[in-house]
């Protein structure tokens, strides 16, 4: 199981294709993705491969830039994604919340 919060220093392309493919096969086996903005080129490629697989999808920002056309992505705003906006903690509520209704 690939475990993103390792942050393992990288010094070769070959290990950027194994971490790539770990993270690929992570979203696929996943049931469903969260996104923390403000979220970097990784994340925006694990989204893209999430929404192409039709899994549940949720983006948290605590602030209301995700909505900010100059800040936002298309992506952001296309179905398929659930986007809260808020405190980090009622985040987790809300997710934990929906996330029940599947089990």
């Amino acid at each position: 199981m690939y475990d993103w919060t390792e942050g393992k220093k990288v010094h070769s392309v070959e290990q950027l294709s194994l971490i790539g493919e770990q993270e690929k096969e992570a979203v696929k086996q996943s049931d469903f993705l969260v996104l923390l903005y403000p979220a970097g080129k990784s994340s925006h490629v694990e989204l893209g491969i999430a929404l192409g697989l039709g899994k549940r999808i949720y983006l948290y920002s605590p602030t209301n830039e995700v909505n900010e056309i100059e800040k936002t992505s298309t992506f952001y705003h296309v179905e398929g994604v659930d986007r809260y906006i808020g405190e980090f903690e009622d985040f987790m509520q809300y997710l934990v919340g929906k996330e029940t209704m599947h089990i």
